[in-house]
């Protein structure tokens, strides 16, 4: 996972390798060099396309190779890179985003684009502007709750906390939160105390 203070916002971390309307999946540039589960990425394509990470792997690049242990007579992990530096050309490390929005006319709109992002797209980290700026309206709670991808609420937790880092008053933006939540989580409180609980930590 890539080091917040050694971002570089102008440089993307990979290239969309699958995509549809609702998700698409980015193979990073460099192994292990991918944003954080909950992260707010964007695509700077034909249209701008915000997305979520929810899902980050790492495999072989052939998926007929399976991975083999490496370092029985290895002492730490990064011996057996040190040893095996062909490791990085053949691993990959992707990650799959939910799409939460897009900007049409300098306005972000809280829905799926007209068109998804086309394969070989660039794919950014987001900055502290632009994540205040798309954490300003709380409709992708919306969005990130009737998604199928989600299958925990770890990537709802994590960016809601994430975006409160960036907003002048913190603990205000958790509140109003968590009022989103139990508006939309009404009847579903096994799962609304879940989510506060990650939420008040």
């Amino acid at each position: 996972m890539t080091n917040e203070s050694s971002i570089d916002y102008s440089k993307p971390v990979g290239e969309i390798v699958r995509g549809s309307i609702s998700n698409f999946e980015t193979q990073c540039h460099q192994l292990y060099e991918t944003p954080a589960l909950g992260s707010l990425v964007v695509s700077r394509d034909v249209t701008t396309t915000y997305g979520i990470v929810c899902e980050i792997t790492t495999q072989s690049l052939d998926p007929t190779r399976q991975v083999r242990a490496l370092g029985k007579n290895e002492d730490t992990v990064e011996q057996v890179y040190q040893q095996n530096p062909q490791l990085n050309q053949l691993l990959t490390t992707e990650f799959r985003s939910i799409v939460v929005g897009h900007k049409e006319s300098s306005e972000i709109r809280y829905h799926l684009a007209p068109t998804p992002p086309r394969i070989h797209s660039f794919v950014y980290f987001c900055d502290k502007n632009t994540l205040t700026e798309f954490s300003r309206s709380l409709t992708f709670i919306q969005v990130l709750l009737s998604s199928e991808f989600v299958s925990n609420d770890d990537v709802i937790a994590s960016f809601i906390h994430q975006a409160s880092v960036t907003q002048q008053d913190q603990e205000l933006f958790l509140i109003n939160a968590g009022k989103e939540l139990a508006k939309l989580l009404n009847g579903q409180l096994p799962r609304l105390n879940s989510l506060l609980r990650r939420l008040s930590k």
